[in-house]
């Protein structure tokens, strides 16, 4: 019997629906030293609008849901990457977009909230 293939999430596999002409698109900064996957919750730096996994317990704009991934990143040090994220105006599948490790309820509801805030309006199902 071969062996089992364990298979990735795949660019855009999370995206349900987004508004016409790519307006639901921009594309985002990635930090350096950071490793993503598309429809990965991302927060936004204050300080330098570079987006980073989304950390409830940080206190630097990354605490807050603002950015889905649509491809993979990997930076170095020093390194910083631009890539394609739905930013606003879509309806995505909650159940295959990756959250923070631990992240509590109350935590994940936060998120889902700002996602779907105004200006934003990105609609978690």
């Amino acid at each position: 019997m071969p062996n089992p293939v364990t298979e990735g999430r795949h660019p855009g596999e999370f995206i349900l629906n987004e508004a016409n002409g790519d307006l639901s698109r921009d594309n985002i900064t990635i930090a350096q030293n950071v490793s993503i996957v598309p429809g990965q919750v991302l927060g936004k730096i204050t300080a330098s609008s570079q987006f980073v996994p989304l950390n409830p317990a940080a206190n630097d704009g990354s605490q807050n849901a603002a950015a889905l991934p649509i491809y993979p990143a990997n930076t170095g040090a020093g390194q910083t990457m631009q890539i394609a994220a739905i930013t606003r105006a879509a309806e995505v599948n909650g159940n295959i977009l990756t959250w923070p490790v631990g992240i509590t309820a109350a935590q994940k509801a936060a998120a889902i909230a700002a996602l779907g805030g105004a200006g934003v309006l990105i609609i978690v199902r």
